[in-house]
């Protein structure tokens, strides 16, 4: 059974749409299966015709398209879509595994590339990671950025630049009240009322070391962005 992850939504907060097309009816199945139990709609094609049909009707938010169809092939699919005005973002599915496929595949207009044989959890982690276009509309109310340090509240997901983080419960609470508060100075009783809603009664060790923790995921290797204000807390600033 696939993990299960939070929720994602469009900024509306309806489901969101995914076109699959692939001629493997029962693959085809097993994909439109791991889809749904993510909470998404999906629409399932099996040739390009039926694909080019489907996406006029419904206006997917993403599309997951085989390359190798029995009328019209994916690209040519996915060429007629763009005209069309689509910008959903494409994840091809192809058999072939040669580097010269995957450039095609991508400059065609694709996003991303799988190739068969696959597993369902990759499938859906590279669908999420392309549908965080969507999620992360800048005017829904759910992001929070400094620099390139993005926050999103309602898919509970975290990135630096393009790399995703992964992050403990307590650690995406600490760095979301960081983020709330940006180049403000935070002392640790603040910190603990608001994340441990703690007293301040000795506990300032245990703040110390969760940003301990953050600052290895969040800024190693990297422009730091959570700096120490020696005797006074924490502060999460972008470098001047």
């Amino acid at each position: 059974m696939l993990a299960q992850l939070p929720k994602m939504y469009r900024p509306d907060g309806s489901p969101i749409r995914i076109l699959l097309v692939d001629d493997e009816q029962t693959l085809a199945r097993l994909v439109s299966l791991a889809l749904s139990y993510e909470g998404w709609v999906v629409d399932v094609a099996h040739t390009g015709r039926e694909a080019l049909q489907s996406f006029k009707m419904s206006r997917p938010d993403a599309v997951v398209l085989d390359i190798m169809l029995p009328d019209i092939d994916g690209l040519n699919v996915l060429r007629q879509m763009r005209e069309l005005g689509s910008s959903a973002p494409t994840l091809f599915l192809t058999a072939r595994d040669s580097v010269d496929d995957r450039i095609i595949g991508l400059t065609a207009g694709g996003d991303d590339y799988l190739t068969k044989p696959f597993s369902l959890e990759e499938l859906v982690a590279r669908l999420r990671g392309l549908l965080r276009r969507i999620v992360l509309a800048p005017d829904d109310g759910s992001r929070l950025q400094v620099a390139d340090l993005v926050l999103d509240e309602r898919s509970y997901e975290t990135f630096r630049g393009d790399e995703p983080l992964s992050l403990t419960t307590t650690e995406f609470e600490l760095l979301r009240f960081l983020l709330r508060n940006p180049n403000r100075v935070l002392s640790r009783a603040q910190i603990l009322e608001n994340v441990w809603q703690y007293d301040f009664a000795g506990k300032a060790s245990i703040v110390d070391l969760y940003i301990s923790y953050l600052r290895k995921k969040v800024d190693r290797g990297r422009s730091p962005l959570i700096h120490t204000v020696r005797g006074v807390g924490y502060i999460l600033r972008a470098a001047s």
